[in-house]
């Protein structure tokens, strides 16, 4: 069973194995619970979520590579499942994505996304990228895979070229990373089921592409016809952060409007589920099997 192997063995063998591997995008640890809990196989840390929900900022390079880190850390610690980072553009140089693999890969990580944006770098379904030379993008992957302490780390080279240079560049860079180390290639921004079959045919690995909804991502494309053109991996990164923020509007509107929260009641997560998925079951069973004998001993030392 893959559950008992190593989080990294357990990514690289879902990456690899027939059919398609479907990581919802978390930004925090509650979120990555609750993905876990609906049966999905592992998780994508979304980089614009984290950015957002920590510093109320967009994805613009404005979180660095610490920070980014310690909230993969804390997500990664939260589930049984593997979780891949998000190291955007390797927060520098290839010197600098030495430093962050290792970085991740301590946090907890199974894995991490390294693009070939310029720095800094936006998200990958706005007009105005900028992606670094071949050979400059070549030198971090090869840095990122020797970085690895565990082999089967996964390195998720993410190529931002199809807006910019078209399908071939996207191939050429692609195989190009592979040849360097990359576990997967994640191609950014497909907008037709022509490109990513033309990507999953070129490229000699496995392909990985995200949906991203009112993004560029192709409207008529669902998860069951990614995976008939042959995608490893889909990523859903913004699919909580967009459901989250929609929720709350909603719910802020309304009380607002009413001057009431009684009748948001059915819109809400409810206290004691969060409790629960929080860990306070776990809480209750350390207090009784901890803290009860001492009382107990405190009582009998009154007499």
């Amino acid at each position: 069973m893959l559950t008992d192997l190593r989080k990294t063995t357990q990514l690289r063998r879902l990456i690899e194995q027939p059919g398609m591997l479907v990581m919802p995008g978390v930004y925090d640890p509650m979120g990555a619970k609750l993905v876990e809990r609906a049966g999905f196989a592992a998780i994508q840390c979304t980089g614009a979520g984290i950015s957002g929900s920590y510093l109320g900022l967009p994805d613009y390079s404005t979180l660095g590579m610490t920070d980014m880190v310690t909230v993969t850390g804390h997500i990664a610690a939260a589930v049984d499942i593997p979780v891949m980072g998000d190291g955007d553009t390797g927060f520098g140089n290839a010197v600098n994505t030495w430093y962050a693999i290792q970085a991740f890969e301590r946090a907890g990580a199974a894995g991490v996304n390294i693009e070939d944006q310029v720095m800094p770098k936006r998200c990958g379904h706005l007009d105005g990228k900028v992606v670094i030379p071949l050979d400059e993008a070549v030198a971090k992957i090869r840095a990122a895979a020797d970085a690895r302490i565990d082999k089967d780390f996964v390195i998720n080279a993410r190529t931002d070229a199809l807006a910019i240079h078209g399908i071939e560049e996207v191939i050429r860079r692609g195989n190009a990373y592979l040849e360097a180390g990359a576990t997967m290639i994640f191609v950014e921004g497909t907008t037709s089921a022509k490109e990513i079959e033309a990507a999953v045919k070129g490229i000699a690995g496995p392909v990985g592409v995200n949906i991203v909804h009112g993004g560029k991502s192709a409207s008529d494309l669902d998860l069951a016809d990614l995976e008939k053109l042959g995608v490893a991996r889909v990523s859903l990164p913004g699919l909580l952060l967009a459901a989250s923020l929609k929720a709350m509007d909603d719910v802020l509107r309304a009380v607002k409007a009413s001057g009431s929260i009684s009748g948001v009641g059915d819109r809400m997560y409810g206290f004691k589920d969060a409790h629960a998925l929080a860990g306070m079951g776990q809480v209750a069973e350390l207090e009784k099997r901890y803290l009860a004998p001492l009382k107990v001993q405190k009582k009998r030392g009154s007499r």
